[in-house]
């Protein structure tokens, strides 16, 4: 991030949670688990962190190195709560951006989460921002599938292996793996303040060359404590996608 230092940004202080580390592997529940089974094992502890504004960084942010960029498209999706229209024309949308924004030769949407806290109250499928530092998929499960509340991101170069936990992630039919973070007081936080729907983030969970470019980039919702007492929930999609790049040489 040439030409801006951390020193330059202006940053907040908001608590996080991390894992404690543990023992045995620890597991998460995607559905009501055996009577007398955990839905989460583990222990959460809560760190206070400084969270960066990321927003001086626009253009020098790189998936590569930090993991994760924002970038403008505005959608021509009408009700980003219809499952229908966000397959037949957000999906689409999401291919021909990233194709775009990464070179790649091929794009696939196949997944997606619609969050708000609020409209989840009611008992539908719309999610509540999830509150712990994570990564979607680890080296093993990745693989195998082939924002009151803003968006935090760790830069990927301060996240240290020894940091990712796999955690297993039972469903009904198939146990999935996530990484659960520890804490570092070395990884740095960034978020971009005050999002809007023309905004997407791409984030690079995972990268399969094992060398090179940064292979994972953790994450999690966050309680802003600059915003105000009647700020709206957050409400956010997130899209997951398969992107492929031409054989090298």
């Amino acid at each position: 991030m040439e030409g801006v230092t951390d020193a330059d940004l202006r940053s907040i202080l908001a608590p996080l949670n991390f894992l404690v580390p543990m023992a045995e592997k620890p597991i998460a529940y995607n559905y009501e688990p055996p009577p007398g089974v955990p839905t989460r094992t583990g222990t959460s502890e809560e760190h206070r962190v400084a969270i960066r504004d990321a927003r001086p960084l626009i253009g020098k942010l790189s998936q590569d190195r930090e993991g994760f960029v924002l970038l403008h498209h505005q959608s021509a999706v009408q009700n980003f709560y219809d499952e229908d229209e966000i397959a037949r024309v957000y999906y689409p949308e999401c291919e021909r951006v990233i194709k775009e924004a990464t070179g790649a030769t091929r794009v696939v949407a196949f997944d997606h989460i619609v969050r708000n806290a609020a409209v989840s109250a009611k008992g539908n499928a719309v999610k509540i921002p999830a509150k712990r530092v994570h990564d979607d998929y680890t080296a093993w499960s990745a693989p195998q599938r082939v924002l009151e509340s803003p968006l935090v991101l760790c830069d990927a170069e301060s996240l240290s292996e020894e940091n990712l936990i796999a955690r297993d992630l039972k469903y009904p039919d198939r146990t999935g793996e996530t990484y659960s973070i520890t804490y570092n007081p070395n990884q740095r936080y960034y978020y971009f303040p005050k999002m809007q729907p023309e905004e997407p983030v791409l984030i690079r969970c995972f990268d399969s060359a094992p060398n090179g470019a940064a292979r994972f980039s953790a994450h999690t919702g966050f309680d802003d404590p600059t915003s105000p007492p009647d700020a709206p929930p957050r409400e956010s999609l997130e899209v997951r996608t398969l992107v492929f790049y031409a054989p090298a040489g």
